[in-house]
């Protein structure tokens, strides 16, 4: 089973790194994604970034990260 994450990511020079990123929900289906990008593009904020929003798809009960990691 898939479900989908909805992102909004907007430049902001003030912040540390430049970016402000929000997920927004998680959804069961693209469509309900896509109704929520309506609902939110009406938003204060929102409305003047509309270009940031974006839908990724995720796997359930499946590893996103297959190997270890190293901080540096």
């Amino acid at each position: 089973m898939e479900v989908y994450l909805l992102w909004h990511t907007h430049v902001d020079h003030m912040l540390d790194g430049g970016e402000d990123v929000k997920l927004i929900g998680v959804y069961s289906s693209i469509a309900e994604a896509n109704s929520a990008i309506e609902r939110k593009g009406s938003c204060e904020g929102f409305r003047d970034h509309k270009v940031g929003f974006e839908i990724s798809t995720y796997s359930l009960d499946k590893d996103t990260w297959s190997e270890g990691f190293v901080t540096q």
